[in-house]
């Protein structure tokens, strides 16, 4: 009798909870964007279930499928700006968690394996649930989000069709020097479970999350990487994350020399004798650098810790895997917005 009264028990309290939980997901999907919803989907790192903001295309065609990437001190529900034009765009989109926060003491999170593991297991996923145009993958994300962007972009170049990136974080080790014992420099210490600049464990796990170990095996696939000149100064990722990350993908008669690199880093703003840049796409804002070879960008533009959504959708709408980039844009407003820390 008294297993039975247990089991009942136990059966009322699971009801209870999980009614919880449904109408906590209902309050939480009427902040959404409209065709935005919430779901899980299986992660193979753990067999745990993670929580997305998804949205699906209409139609019985396969369409593109575009992964956008929260930010550093947000979880999935901070993807949901960055995947709400895919709406517009009839495309499928995944907002994945990817083991969520990094500022909360969250050593699976920052680029770990299981935060890897996690965006490929969400693109699986989607294949299951809609039919994906596999030639017509895409990857964007800005700040933590442009981290992991790249990240993915090297460890695992055969799925993207295009990669968009925004005022990325490029080397782990480095960006927690900039910010040191505060801020994103403890949670970095936090995450590894000791400093990288004298740990080295830390270091190598440092080294293990960091976009720049891997870029080079993403040469071939079309990457765009943009960034506002104030970064680092009103904002806090420095652009030379941005400048040594296209330097590893670019050919050297491309890349942008370190002198370049110096200037801007310091004086936040282009070089003597820049050429005068224009993009239709960007409208009237102001282009104040900007390096481009076959495959990879890199555009240093009037602002801070901005993302350009609407921008990164009419590039990657261009893009087709194995392809090399389209760099035309159309006309657009030049409208940014400020990335979530």
């Amino acid at each position: 009798m008294k297993k039975l009264l247990f089991l009942l028990l136990a059966a009322v309290m699971f009801s209870a909870v999980a009614a919880m939980q449904k109408k906590s997901r209902k309050k939480a999907e009427k902040k959404l964007p409209a065709g935005l919803k919430i779901c899980e989907y299986p992660c193979s790192y753990d067999n745990s279930m993670q929580k997305a903001v998804v949205g699906f295309a209409k139609g019985d065609q396969p369409r593109p499928l575009v992964v956008a990437l929260h930010t550093w001190s947000y979880g999935y529900q901070g993807g949901a700006p960055y995947a709400a034009p895919a709406v517009r765009k009839n495309f499928h989109v995944i907002a994945p968690d990817f083991r969520g926060r990094n500022n909360a003491r969250n050593p699976l999170s920052m680029g770990s394996d299981a935060a890897v593991s996690d965006i490929l297991d969400a693109v699986k996923w989607m294949k299951t649930m809609a039919k994906v145009d596999e030639d017509r993958i895409y990857i964007i994300g800005g700040s933590g989000g442009g981290h992991m962007a790249l990240l993915m972009a090297g460890r695992h170049p055969e799925i993207w069709a295009a990669v968009s990136v925004w005022c990325p974080i490029s080397d782990i080790k480095k960006w927690c020097e900039h910010h040191k014992e505060s801020g994103y420099g403890k949670h970095i210490i936090d995450n590894l479970k000791g400093d990288p600049r004298t740990d080295k464990n830390a270091e190598k796990e440092a080294v293990k999350r960091s976009p720049v170990t891997f870029l080079a095996n993403a040469v071939n696939i079309p990457i765009d990487i943009g960034t506002g000149i104030h970064d680092g100064h009103k904002g806090s990722v420095p652009i030379d994350h941005a400048l040594n990350a296209y330097n590893i993908l670019a050919p050297e008669e491309d890349k942008v020399p370190q002198e370049h690199i110096d200037f801007m880093l310091k004086n936040e703003k282009a070089p003597a004798g820049t050429p005068e840049i224009t993009d239709p796409g960007y409208g009237k804002r102001v282009i104040h650098y900007r390096k481009t070879s076959k495959f990879c960008r890199v555009t240093i533009f009037e602002g801070g810790h901005n993302i350009l959504t609407a921008y990164s959708y009419d590039w990657i709408s261009l893009q087709k895997k194995g392809s090399p980039a389209v760099w035309k844009s159309k006309k657009g407003s030049g409208k940014a917005e400020v990335l979530t820390k």
